[in-house]
């Protein structure tokens, strides 16, 4: 019949109305913890990456919306939608609108930063839960990664961030040592604190890189799932990026202490101290790049893995 194709049309776009609709809801409902959770990340490095959770994640799932074969997983109609998939979906809908009940009425006080923590997290379960509840779990399946990712868009309370910080300052100073001790440049470790002749080197708060590392963790995330299959070679590109991030600003505190004492004092306060973060994190994302096209070279030679078909979630 002539109004068959209009029918399909009308049926496809059933489900995207839905999930818009529910997304809508939370935007109202959430509205508040959002925008705080955006002016956080404007105004303190420690969270700056949660500005580039939501845009990569959304392309990500667009960018596997019109790859070959999409039809079958994201392209489904609310009806074909299985039971298991609605049951799932409503369930975890109650669960973020719980917690979020939990936090406004304050059923136990809690500090401003994990409410905000646990407001985030309820409207990413919301996002997970709407997508499931309009395209099926086998959507969810497909687009795991970008649905998950979206988790780093939760700021960390404090408590848990400064543990972070605190161990990167504790694996800053060691990595730094390791390196004069390489060098065979006299050094002696005191907690923080790094002694060579002349100088001792204090890796404070601020010192910790937390944010250029945040950013090289999401940057090896999402290079890791477009250009690996292997699930195991994913993992151990992105648990690589965790010493690595240790690594690069040791290194960073090791090449300004040797040019403060070899060339000139001035390179403890000058734009390389200040400014230089940018070059050893492309220190070590390019090394994140070598172990990536290692391992691409590895799957090149296995044309039998996975099928011929690119997308968001990987080469499939």
């Amino acid at each position: 019949m002539p109004t068959t194709p209009t029918r399909e049309s009308a049926l496809k776009l059933l489900p995207l109305a839905a999930f818009f609709i529910l997304g809508a809801i939370s935007v109202v409902i959430w509205w508040v913890p959002l925008t705080s959770s955006f002016a956080l990340a404007l105004r303190d490095d420690q969270y700056t990456h949660i500005l580039l959770i939501l845009p990569m994640s959304a392309a990500l799932i667009f960018l596997d919306w019109k790859a070959p074969g999409a039809s079958s997983g994201l392209a489904m109609s609310l009806g074909s939608a299985s039971l298991g998939s609605v049951s799932l979906g409503s369930v975890l809908l109650v669960v973020a609108a719980s917690v979020t009940f939990y936090v406004r009425w304050r059923v136990v006080a809690l500090p401003f930063d994990e409410r905000l923590s646990l407001n985030m997290l309820a409207l990413v379960v919301w996002w997970i839960a709407a997508f499931i509840l309009c395209f099926g779990t086998s959507a969810f399946q497909r687009e795991l990664f970008p649905l998950c990712f979206l988790f780093g868009m939760v700021p960390l309370p404090g408590f848990v961030l400064n543990r972070i910080v605190i161990l990167l300052q504790q694996g800053s100073a060691a990595a730094a040592h390791f390196l004069f001790v390489v060098a065979r440049v006299p050094v002696e470790q005191e907690g923080l604190l790094v002694h060579i002749p002349g100088l001792t080197v204090e890796v404070a708060r601020e010192c910790s890189s937390i944010r250029s590392s945040s950013m090289l963790l999401v940057t090896t995330m999402v290079l890791a799932q477009l250009l690996l299959r292997s699930p195991w070679q994913k993992a151990l590109v992105i648990a690589v990026a965790i010493p690595l991030s240790v690594a690069k600003n040791g290194l960073r505190i090791f090449v300004i202490a040797m040019l403060a004492t070899r060339v000139d004092p001035s390179f403890l306060t000058g734009r390389l101290h200040r400014e230089g973060g940018i070059i050893f994190f492309l220190i070590a994302l390019g090394a994140v790049f070598l172990l990536l096209w290692m391992f691409r070279r590895g799957e090149a030679k296995k044309p039998g893995i996975g099928s011929t078909g690119i997308s968001a979630s990987g080469v499939l």
